[in-house]
């Protein structure tokens, strides 16, 4: 029997293994530990994903603690008459499942970035402002400022309640169909310099 034959019997032997019923272990008993290990990996996979969604998670690097933090807490977000705060992923993580794997997906490039020093001092930090900003004002208009609508809808707006300036410009962004975003750039963070009039719309 040459080695080829040998690997063949083998391959076919792991196969039939796999195909036939287990004379050690019942099917019932082998379904039972499938469905625990399976509740164990779900639950610490979520774990881990949640973990992930936190403010503390999100300052826990430099560039973003140093930088946009300090920002974000000089802000209506942060400190309000009602005391409602909106955190780090209230804004930039989705909250439905599809939408926020795809997120986390996308932040795997933000990992590469904190792993070669792209924004690692506040001078990159500023040099790259405004092509961040940028990316997230496109993010925000492609899904209608999905996060910001989480919190704030205009079908719920008290428009008696609002300044007549405020008041008008959600009227305008009724009729034209505007997002969030095309009006509250800056909202919860500096404005880059270098800003151009597209940015502006």
């Amino acid at each position: 029997m040459t080695d080829q034959d040998g690997n063949k019997q083998k391959k076919g032997g792991i196969l039939a293994l796999l195909r036939r019923p287990s004379a050690r272990y019942s099917l019932g008993g082998i379904l039972v530990v499938g469905i625990v290990a399976g509740i164990v990996f779900w639950g610490g996979f979520n774990t881990a994903l949640e973990a992930t969604n936190t403010e503390t998670f999100c300052i826990s690097c430099h560039e973003m603690g140093d930088n946009v933090y300090p920002e974000y807490k000089e802000t209506i977000h942060y400190a309000n008459r009602t005391g409602v705060r909106a955190t780090c992923p209230d804004c930039h993580v989705p909250r439905d499942w599809t939408h926020k794997m795809v997120r986390k997906v996308e932040a795997s490039k933000e990992l590469w970035g904190k792993i070669v020093g792209t924004i690692d001092t506040a001078e990159k930090f500023e040099a790259k402002r405004l092509t961040l900003a940028r990316r997230e004002w496109a993010r925000m208009r492609a899904s209608d400022s999905r996060e910001c609508r989480n919190c704030h809808s205009l079908e719920s707006m008290s428009s008696d309640m609002q300044k007549q300036r405020a008041r008008k410009q959600h009227e305008m962004a009724r009729e034209d169909n505007l997002t969030c975003i095309a009006c509250h750039k800056g909202i919860a963070h500096h404005l880059p310099e270098g800003m151009t009039e597209e940015d502006e719309d």
